[in-house]
């Protein structure tokens, strides 16, 4: 990879993936040459989706993105990020909470690679108070999230319910 080729991490657990996320992803496909959005395992959080039915979701919501790519992950971020080739993190922020658990998260990383950065894009006003588990929430009492996430992301929905 050249030193101008910029290739992006947008990690996160995507259980599932949102409008909000979708949000971040497109800005991030304008400011650099690829994203990979990876989708963490976590299964320590005890997702509602498996791991690979929130690949499959994250693939169908980016298809139309021709320089994003989606890639599952189980091992640390930082390792994900030497696998890829890639010195720079995309996280999104919400709210004042979102930025003390993601500067936390930053530093973290920074301690295991100085030379990983990680930028934080604030979501559209829209989008802002979109979140996983609010679309999760909704799917335990039987109603709809069409509005929330992409339109392929809730036909798989549909059709895993």
């Amino acid at each position: 990879m050249s030193k101008s080729f910029k290739r992006v991490i947008y990690p996160g657990t995507f259980d599932p993936i949102t409008n909000g996320h979708m949000d971040i992803i497109k800005r991030a496909s304008h400011l650099f040459d690829e994203v990979i959005v990876a989708v963490a395992k976590s299964s320590e959080k005890g997702p509602m989706f498996s791991h690979d039915q929130r690949i499959e979701m994250a693939k169908a919501a980016c298809s139309d993105l021709k320089n994003v790519k989606v890639k599952g992950f189980s091992n640390l971020l930082v390792k994900f990020c030497h696998q890829m080739d890639s010195k720079i993190i995309i996280r999104g922020l919400r709210t004042g909470s979102d930025f003390e658990y993601e500067l936390q998260m930053g530093y973290a990383n920074a301690s295991l690679d100085p030379e990983i950065e990680t930028i934080y894009l604030m979501p559209t006003l829209e989008c802002a108070f979109i979140s996983s588990s609010i679309v999760r929430a909704i799917l335990k009492h039987d109603t709809s999230c069409a509005h929330l996430v992409p339109p392929q992301v809730y036909q798989i929905i549909k059709e895993l319910r």
